[in-house]
């Protein structure tokens, strides 16, 4: 079981590309099918910055916060809907129709295989709904709505749905391990520690373990659901994937589901076990249904009223997620600041907006300073700038220099964004 930072402890070994000895952490959130246009908008600068009704969520951060506008993905325009438009979001490589997979690899996948050495693991690769198969209208495979995140030209990284599985693999949890509690298992360990620590070393490891198994509790309660939905697989002869949640073991309620993903990141971030993470709140032509919000249609044909009411209520919904996920890692102290500090998370849409299927431009927020190389509280507007000068891959070009990964060119970009 990893720990988070501790004053009292020597940390995190031997520096590496860390400006300020702490971990550089990048993760991408991604939402599919646009947003409401008219309430994703934000003006001023800083805790002065005024948020449209979308972007509310993000209130107490928007000291840490950049709204990125005009940003396009250049191959992902010109090819047809949907899974054109998803599957290259975070490579910007061109995709090849029909039944051979290519495109290229992601840039969480360059910084993972930069930090593969470093951290128990390369990245966490994470997703709240099933990948779809087959082939959209298109000639497109299906794969590229499914998933953001590719280790390389032709192949997907896998997605982890299940969060007990995503669980098990921050703590080790194999076979027998998993009938009993992980703080069980370090119970003596962590008593001898605490004995050694200061006292407020000695809270945070307390919060930090009942955190911890907070997060366990949740998960034991889905562990059975999906054990059961194995056997239903058998049963039925019907693969996982092509079951409908809750009968495919995965939580019925989605609020629940995307909570406990993101809780495992924050936890992964917190203890640097890995430091990048993918999560694909839902893929693209997603099936999701939100009757917490009073919306009756499912996500993707709520998305073909994008200016709709219900559909501001799911894009304010999808903020929400990112928005807990930035509080839960801005209330984890590491050094004189917090591990949000020493992050970027990166919101992604792969279109504007969903009744045009237009990705033209795309939605794009950060939140974390990432170790102060990052200037946050900003409006940063690239829309009336030439095409060169507004390409998403200019912005993980960026990251990745900042992030101790500097390169001559990523996806159709050979320059970093100016003014980021």
């Amino acid at each position: 079981m990893a720990l988070p930072w501790l004053e009292s402890l020597p940390v995190w070994g031997s520096p590496t590309v860390e400006t300020d000895g702490y971990p550089l952490r990048f993760a991408t959130l991604f939402m599919a099918c646009g947003v409401n246009q008219n309430h994703w908008w934000a003006k001023g600068a800083g805790a002065e910055m005024e948020l449209g009704k979308s972007l509310q969520p993000l209130e107490s951060l928007k000291t840490k916060f950049n709204l990125l506008t005009g940003l396009f993905n250049e191959n992902a325009t010109g090819v047809g809907i949907h899974p054109g438009q998803t599957g290259n979001i975070l490579s910007g490589a061109s995709l090849q129709k029909g039944s051979e997979l290519r495109g290229g690899i992601s840039v969480d996948q360059v910084l993972a295989n930069h930090f593969a050495d470093t951290t128990a693991q390369a990245s966490l690769v994470l997703g709240c709904e099933q990948p779809i198969t087959g082939y959209h209208e298109t000639n497109f495979s299906m794969a590229y709505s499914s998933h953001i995140s590719w280790q390389n030209a032709t192949s997907p990284v896998p997605m982890e749905v299940y969060p007990s599985l995503a669980f098990d693999s921050l703590f080790d949890n194999r076979g027998s391990r998993r009938n009993r509690s992980v703080l069980d298992r370090v119970k003596e360990h962590a008593a001898s520690l605490s004995r050694q620590t200061s006292a407020a070393d000695r809270v945070k490891l307390e919060e930090y373990l009942s955190s911890v198994r907070e997060v366990e509790k949740r998960v034991v309660r889905m562990r059975d659901e999906e054990s059961k939905a194995a056997e239903r697989s058998v049963d039925s002869g019907r693969p996982l994937v092509a079951m409908e949640r809750p009968e495919n073991g995965l939580p019925e309620d989605i609020r629940e589901h995307m909570r406990l993903m993101s809780d495992i990141v924050a936890l992964a971030f917190q203890t640097d076990k890995t430091r990048v993470a993918t999560l694909l709140l839902c893929r693209d032509i997603s099936g999701l249904f939100y009757p917490f919000l009073g919306v009756r249609k499912a996500h993707h044909s709520a998305s073909h009223d994008d200016l709709s009411e219900d559909f501001e209520k799911i894009s304010t919904y999808y903020v929400s997620q990112m928005a807990y996920l930035a509080q839960r890692l801005d209330a984890m102290p590491e050094g004189d600041g917090t591990v949000l500090d020493h992050s970027c998370l990166l919101f992604l849409n792969n279109m504007w907006s969903g009744s045009k299927h237009d990705s033209t431009k795309v939605p794009a927020f950060t939140v974390g300073g990432l170790g102060g190389s990052l200037e946050t509280g900003r409006v940063l507007d690239y829309s009336d700038r030439d095409k060169q000068d507004r390409r998403l891959c200019s912005l993980y070009l960026s990251l990745l220099d900042r992030m101790g990964v500097p390169a001559d060119a990523f996806g159709d970009a050979e320059h970093p964004l100016a003014d980021f």
